[in-house]
């Protein structure tokens, strides 16, 4: 519909984004209209979670909307790099949308395009819903504003709600569903419904339930997954019924897990998770690559595929040591001179925790532990991060110590022990145990579906192609037997 130019409003010195609509759309005057309402219904939204129109104009036959830029990313390419966030941020994001649906409705608009795409998340740690392009604004009069064409269906198929799907008149009830969809979505890794088009998803929509999200992360509280499955109640009478709504039950859930209010300081969305520098990047990179040349001249007895895997393998790990280094940037406060080993504690746990995942730091995240110990849940996730820590730093042993104790975690946290074996497995194939990580493979198969961490996905599978490498056949797992089977190779 439109073209988004990134611009400078020298006046103010400031970036912008312009949208400019397509010339061959420009002469269609129910196109022209669907433009002008965008910039009509979300110039009439301020607020800090929805991105700021500035100006509407048209120069020599160019209609364009100079917006707010945010610099930043949007929840799918946040999604795609860090997978499903912990409970802390994952608040945030929904609170923060939450708040902006609040205001949209306040003001008669249904966004009907909410989707992770169209979710910002700024350096600073805000969030801020994008692109009312598909606005429908109520009129004074309670007559409501429709330019959509008849057989026309706009919005996203993976997120509509089933009366947008059926052509039915839409309400805030609407967005509530999309939100609920992009909720599910962000929890679980992966949206309620998918098919090969967009037919097959919007019959799902209509007709099928989502799979139990408690059933994919045992780790979240019970009242936020039934949170998110009333918001995707297919008749929009038995869902939440207004964003307001969402809120208080939002904050409800917030006291019960953390027993504070919410906190005003937010998180900056680079450094939730490990941020490391270059140079420890660097160390495990040169680890790997000592690792796969002892792995090349080993066992050269063996048959001539076993070569091809040793080979490859270097290609393969080395690459998936460098991307997830390479994709991730600094802590927002790198560089920045600071005493770090005397971290100031915070008025609450969550805070704390907030706190740490700005910094990044050992020491920041050791204070959640000193400050809060009896916070199980923030504890673990402080504690995950820590040995990501120092396995990059090559402390092999102290490492090793978290993801042991992160691995007895009971059965309601499967999340963690699949995170702790995946650590203890990688961390004796760097260390050569090759036997004794064949064993914890075993144990991690088992509870495998819940490692969501991609970048421990990606590792793990490399280990594994190691270990295939260094064991005989006879070994109890038979590692290349195993392997071979799920991926077979033409004779």
């Amino acid at each position: 519909m439109a073209d988004v130019y990134l611009a400078e409003q020298r006046a103010l010195k400031r970036r912008v984004a312009v949208k400019v609509l397509k010339v061959e759309l420009a002469d269609d005057g129910t196109y022209l209209k669907r433009f002008e309402r965008e910039a009509q219904a979300a110039a009439s939204l301020v607020h800090a979670n929805i991105v700021q129109i500035y100006e509407v104009g048209h120069i020599d036959g160019l209609h364009f909307i100079a917006q707010e830029y945010i610099r930043g990313q949007n929840l799918q390419q946040w999604i795609g790099r860090h997978g499903p966030p912990d409970l802390p941020h994952a608040l945030s994001i929904m609170r923060q949308v939450a708040a902006a649906l609040t205001k949209a409705a306040e003001q008669g608009v249904v966004h009907r395009d909410i989707k992770p795409e169209n979710i910002m998340l700024t350096q600073s740690g805000e969030v801020k819903v994008a692109d009312f392009g598909l606005a429908r604004v109520a009129c004074r009069e309670g007559e409501a504003v429709d330019l959509t064409q008849i057989g026309v269906t706009m919005g996203t198929p993976l997120y509509m709600s089933p009366e947008q799907i059926q052509g039915k008149a839409l309400d805030s009830r609407s967005d509530i569903y999309s939100f609920g969809v992009t909720c599910y979505q962000m929890l679980a890794g992966s949206p309620p419904f998918t098919a090969e088009t967009a037919l097959g998803v919007a019959v799902q929509h209509l007709k099928k339930r989502p799979p139990p999200l408690e059933s994919l992360r045992s780790d979240l509280p019970a009242a936020l997954c039934r949170l998110v499955h009333k918001m995707l109640a297919k008749e929009p009478d038995d869902r939440c019924q207004s964003a307001r709504d969402i809120l208080r039950e939002l904050r409800r859930i917030h006291l019960e897990e953390f027993q504070d209010n919410w906190p005003e300081d937010l998180p900056g969305w680079e450094s939730t998770g490990l941020e490391l520098s270059a140079d420890s990047g660097g160390q495990v990179t040169r680890q790997l690559a000592a690792l796969m040349k002892t792995s090349a001249t080993v066992r050269t007895g063996r048959r001539m595929r076993r070569a091809f895997w040793a080979g490859a393998l270097a290609t393969f790990l080395l690459g998936a040591a460098i991307a997830w280094f390479a994709t991730r940037q600094p802590p927002l406060l790198a560089g920045i001179p600071t005493r770090e080993s005397l971290v100031q504690e915070q008025p609450s746990a969550l805070l704390q925790y907030l706190h740490a995942s700005r910094i990044g730091t050992k020491e920041a995240w050791e204070s959640v532990i000193e400050y809060f110990p009896d916070k199980e849940h923030l504890c673990s996730r402080a504690k995950q991060q820590l040995a990501r820590i120092y396995l990059s730093e090559g402390d092999h042993d102290r490492a090793l110590i978290l993801f042991d104790e992160l691995a007895l975690a009971d059965e309601e946290e499967r999340e963690l022990r699949a995170f702790g074996l995946a650590g203890q497995y990688l961390v004796l194939t760097l260390c050569g145990e090759y036997p004794e990580a064949a064993v914890v493979l075993d144990e991690l198969s088992e509870v495998g579906f819940y490692l969501r961490d991609r970048q421990m996905r990606e590792l793990v599978e490399s280990a594994f192609r190691i270990n295939s490498s260094q064991l005989e056949a006879r070994t109890a797992l038979d590692l290349e037997q195993f392997w071979d089977s799920h991926f077979p190779e033409d004779e």
